[in-house]
């Protein structure tokens, strides 16, 4: 339950995905993600936020929080740092992002996070991001799971 609750009020802080594109900008908004290769019978479903805040016109920080639907319920909080490298077209861009992550997959672990992620503008507020990241973890008795992850987001 204390998992459950702190899980809620970080989503209140920081509800988000959406892609800020100019220093200062911030988005929220909610997203899911599917966790494979953790060492469990089968992947897991995870639903969060995230929010995103830039730091220039090409590099954000990007907070996370998500609930993993297991057995018990675990928590994974990460923050990601993303630089905004291709601009595909005028409303897709796509991005590298690196970060540190801490969850209790089968108990406490930290790492970092390596990964790629793209984002499509749905008009001046709004947004659709997409990604995946490898989450290398400490722990030495389950595997560092492969995270897809959609959300939508609002820009700010």
């Amino acid at each position: 339950m204390k998992k459950i609750l702190l899980a809620a009020i970080i989503a209140c802080f920081a509800i988000g995905a959406a892609s800020a594109q100019e220093q200062g900008d911030w988005a929220v908004g909610p997203r899911m993600g599917i966790y494979t290769h953790t060492g469990a019978e089968g992947a897991i479903f995870g639903i969060g936020a995230f929010g995103r805040y830039s730091l220039t016109n090409r590099w954000r920080v990007e907070p996370a929080i998500t609930a993993l639907c297991e057995q018990g319920c675990s928590i994974d909080a990460n923050v990601d740092l993303q630089y905004r490298l291709i601009r595909v077209a005028r409303v897709w861009s796509v991005y590298p992002a690196v970060g540190v992550s801490a969850n209790d997959i089968g108990g406490w672990s930290f790492g970092v996070n390596v990964g790629a992620g793209t984002d499509f503008s749905l008009g001046k507020h709004w947004d659709v991001s997409a990604g995946f990241k490898w989450m290398i973890q400490t722990a030495e008795y389950h595997k560092n799971p492969l995270v897809v992850t959609i959300g939508v987001g609002y820009k700010f």
